[in-house]
């Protein structure tokens, strides 16, 4: 027997969504088609965070509950509208992406029972020079929303002082994320170097809060700065992107007003298309004007351009410093 389906209009194309009462957040009942017209009733923003950018998906087939697919290929069985991009991942292997052109793609995606929306830092254009510097706020145990918010305040100081406008949005958890638009001049590399300069003088700003030590034993109860989000193939949840969690929470935008006192649990999968509908996109001037990252490099200069650790996944890069646990190394005859 098929699958019992419906159909949605978006703009020149028809997309078939299937089993659209099925489950997929249980904590609200929230379904299959509530996604799917979730991401329409957000589209205008969510195409604008997606827009030309090599896109990983994040699928659960069985709802929030079962297990994850963590896509970084397009589907080789695909709509012949369906644009996709080559990437190359470190390792030197290469693949065909989904290419976000469109809300269409979007609500595609989302049939695939694609929850999360991970982008690529560049566009389809030029997949090796990033136009986005990322700034992820990751609260550790002990901290939570309030201590990242107090850290992203410190960023955006830092920003503000180098002529830099960073956009805030939450994570859909405890988090806290912060883009920044840049020239695409510089390489994965270099744009790695000036997200790590730029987390050490918030560091240095609020120690006792914010950390950039990748090593889980040496964070405490601070909120670390992931600098390695600005390395090739790392990626965070766009803005407007649901999180895979029951009760469907949304990676929102806010102005850096709303952020002094918003609560990250008013933001999710039934909330947001009203407050989308009353104030729009209030992340539609990001791509108004990129910034230059020359400042932030010659502060890694400064620091005497001191490399930190890579991932486990990645080969060993150049200048990188031993990728070994702190503990472990003490304990190194080497």
């Amino acid at each position: 027997m098929a699958s019992p389906y419906i159909e949605f209009t978006v703009g020149d194309r028809v997309v078939k969504v299937t089993n659209p009462d099925k489950i997929y957040f249980p904590e609200i009942g929230g379904t299959k088609r509530e996604l799917v017209e979730y991401y329409l009733g957000v589209g205008e923003g969510a195409l604008r965070a997606l827009y030309d950018r090599p896109t990983h998906l994040k699928r659960h087939p069985d709802g929030v509950e079962g297990e994850a697919i963590y896509q970084k290929r397009a589907p080789v069985k695909r709509p012949d509208w369906l644009e996709t991009v080559e990437i190359r991942f470190p390792s030197g292997r290469t693949a065909e992406a989904i290419q976000v052109t469109e809300v269409a793609t979007i609500a595609y995606c989302a049939n695939l029972a694609t929850i999360d929306f991970h982008p690529w830092q560049v566009r389809a254009s030029d997949v090796d020079h990033p136009d986005e510097l990322r700034i992820d706020l990751d609260p550790q145990p002990g901290t939570g929303f309030d201590e990242a918010r107090r850290v992203a305040f410190a960023a955006h100081e830092v920003l503000g002082e180098l002529g830099i406008t960073g956009f805030v949005k939450t994570s859909g958890g405890r988090g806290i994320h912060i883009n920044v638009r840049i020239e695409p001049r510089w390489d994965f590399t270099e744009v790695r170097y000036a997200g790590i300069a730029l987390a050490r003088e918030v560091e240095r700003r609020v120690p006792g809060l914010a950390t950039t030590a990748w090593w889980k034993e040496e964070r405490g109860e601070r909120v670390f700065i992931d600098y390695n989000q600005n390395a090739r193939d790392r990626t965070v949840a766009s803005a407007y992107s649901v999180r895979a969690k029951p009760h469907a929470p949304v990676s929102t935008p806010l102005t850096w007003n709303e952020l002094a006192d918003a609560d990250p649990r008013d933001f999710d999968i039934r909330t947001v298309p009203a407050r989308f509908a009353k104030l729009g996109d209030v992340h539609a001037a990001i791509d108004d004007r990129a910034f230059s990252i020359e400042l932030l490099l010659e502060w890694f200069e400064r620091d005497g351009r001191q490399d930190m650790p890579y991932p486990p996944n990645y080969p060993k890069m150049p200048g990188e410093p031993k990728r070994v646990q702190p503990s472990k190394a003490r304990h190194d005859p080497q």
